[in-house]
């Protein structure tokens, strides 16, 4: 969220950055919006004032033993009138709150500008694309012919665009994520974490999913409970109005959890394997830092995410977001996108994110300095470590084999139980 005062004091910045995020703003509306409520509350200031003071009159007058009837009748109506500003006051704090949590953050300096996805920059490609003596086969067909996926029966449980694994299936998605999660906490010093996979409305806006995407997430019925779309959620809002000390940050979170989205806008996109899923398992990693760090956290934590796939030696390229496609909460992003050779494509398997402070605001997450008074946001960041269905999918197309069989990456086999091959 951004800060009322530097909206009011900047719109033509502000109006500028939404431009160039593709964001129509109306900050005309905003601003006319913004006046009104100071001239309310000025207003309702100066008549509290005057009921202050004429209060003490009438006590004075009542000493002195005069007549106050006349005083108090015109008390009670400017009591009467302070309670119709106070409304028309919340209201228009209401009508203010409302737009700016509509707001998407503002980029980071150095984001590119851009107006979708094919403006986004090639950072860096890293690996070796697999060759293969025909025309490799895409994983739904793979895990099919292995048996060790079935997504028809899935769409019979539930319906479509939900997995449904077998024996090595179940077991290397079960592994990838023991694998992911050992990985951040023994080697890159994250904590993990297990929170809830449910969570109210607050935490929810807090992130920013709210009030904008409530159509992509799955609601509970007769509750204010939300599914979540990914561990980011219940993690971030872990610190939610709590003021940190200086001497804890940065702070580096990992989890695991299923994730739930409703795709709403999606449909006819990667409706066949696992890559666009309803449900899909995912590890997460999340950080806290100060303002002057979050930068060289977001390029540790992209790092991080990048060790993974080096270790399963699985092709991938680095995407630096412009600014038409970042994401709604987000002030610079990287997207690592993983080859699949069968759709002869780079598809997204992790987004790794800096927030600033748009979410610590929104959560009131704050810390201290040693030797300063008052309190300062904290910059939040996230990413994904991985996409755990989506690395089976790049493991299945890039390890498939003439034969039929899916060479487990070396690294993994540990997980697999000593297994080197998934065979027909």
């Amino acid at each position: 969220m951004l800060e009322i005062k530097f909206v009011r004091q900047n719109l033509s910045i502000v109006q500028a950055a939404m431009t160039a995020r593709g964001h129509h703003a109306e900050l005309d509306t905003f601003k006319q919006c913004d006046d009104d409520r100071r001239v309310i509350l000025q207003e309702i200031e100066s008549l509290r004032h005057q009921r202050n003071v004429v209060s003490d009159r009438i006590a004075e007058m009542r000493k002195a033993g005069d007549d106050t009837a006349a005083l108090v009748v015109e008390m009670r109506g400017v009591s009467s009138k302070i309670k119709e500003l106070d409304k028309k006051l919340s209201k228009s704090e209401e009508t203010i709150d409302t737009f700016l949590l509509g707001l998407p953050n503002l980029a980071h300096a150095s984001v590119p500008v851009g107006t979708d996805e094919t403006d986004n920059p090639v950072i860096r490609k890293v690996g070796k694309l697999p060759g293969f003596a025909s025309d490799p086969q895409p994983h739904w067909e793979i895990g099919s012919r292995l048996k060790i996926m079935d997504l028809d029966r899935a769409s019979k449980i539930t319906g479509a665009r939900f997995p449904l694994y077998f024996g090595a299936g179940a077991r290397l998605e079960r592994a990838l994520i023991n694998f992911m999660l050992d990985t951040h906490i023994n080697e890159h010093g994250y904590q993990e974490v297990l929170p809830p996979f449910i969570v109210n409305r607050q935490s929810m806006t807090n992130t920013g999913q709210l009030p904008k995407f409530e159509e992509d997430l799955f609601k509970l019925s007769g509750w204010d409970y939300f599914l979540i779309p990914t561990a980011e959620v219940p993690v971030t809002n872990i610190h939610q109005e709590e003021i940190l000390d200086e001497d804890l940050l940065p702070i580096f979170y990992t989890a695991y959890t299923p994730c739930f989205r409703s795709e709403a806008g999606s449909y006819g996109k990667d409706t066949r394997g696992l890559i666009r899923q309803h449900q899909f398992n995912k590890v997460e990693m999340v950080k806290f830092s100060t303002p002057e760090t979050s930068y060289d956290e977001l390029e540790s934590l992209l790092d991080n995410a990048e060790s993974i796939l080096k270790k399963l030696e699985v092709p991938y390229q680095v995407v630096e977001l412009c600014t038409g496609d970042l994401g709604f909460s987000a002030a610079k992003t990287y997207d690592i996108e993983v080859w699949m050779p069968a759709q002869n494509v780079y598809r997204e398997i992790s987004s790794c994110s800096n927030f600033e402070d748009f979410q610590a605001r929104r959560a009131n997450i704050r810390f201290k300095r040693k030797g300063q008074k008052g309190t300062k946001l904290v910059h939040t960041l996230n990413g994904s470590g991985l996409a755990v269905g989506r690395t089976v999918a790049a493991i299945l197309e890039n390890f498939q084999q003439n034969d039929g069989s899916v060479i487990i990456p070396e690294l993994l086999r540990p997980y697999m139980g000593g297994l080197e091959k998934i065979t027909p």
